[in-house]
């Protein structure tokens, strides 16, 4: 029964997660989704461990419109890439991120202190009533952070 219910909660987050970043690609300027052999091409070109691939989820360029995203896009917006790991919920959060809940590797914030201000996370909530998101560095995330536990995550 529980790995049923955690496949059927696995397969809604994966679905709300795509559905926050089609918000964020279709009404926020900035925001790239970009494919693992370009993900792999970018951690490459700045000599980062290959492990880190699954600690992003979007690039973000501030005030740039959607483009093509290839090897020269890359190169040329280099200094300007912000690495951006999503975290969606469809919660009524009128004050976002606060009262939010979400589960986050110790990769990705290995990544983000590794990066400092080139990682954020991203907060996007997808309520009808309270539509938003917020990024946050890991600094400014470890000053508002309430609880945080580890979970392991086993397999046999």
């Amino acid at each position: 029964m529980s790995s049923k219910h955690s496949f059927t909660l696995a397969l809604s987050n994966n679905i709300t997660e795509k559905e926050g970043i089609i918000f964020l690609l279709d009404n926020q300027t900035g925001f790239f989704k970009i494919d693992l052999e370009t993900k792999k091409e970018l951690l490459d070109i700045l000599k980062i461990e290959r492990r880190y691939l699954q600690s992003f989820d979007l690039i973000y360029i501030p005030n740039m419109l959607g483009k093509t995203i290839n090897s020269d896009f890359l190169k040329t917006n280099l200094e300007d890439i912000i690495f951006v790991e999503l975290k969606t919920t469809k919660k009524y959060l009128p004050d976002n991120p606060k009262g939010f809940f979400f589960g986050a590797t110790e990769n990705e914030f290995n990544f983000g202190k590794t990066l400092k201000n080139k990682f954020l996370f991203c907060f996007v909530t997808l309520n009808e009533k309270a539509p938003s998101f917020v990024l946050l560095s890991i600094e400014e995330l470890d000053k508002i952070i309430k609880n945080k536990r580890i979970q392991y995550q086993i397999n046999l």
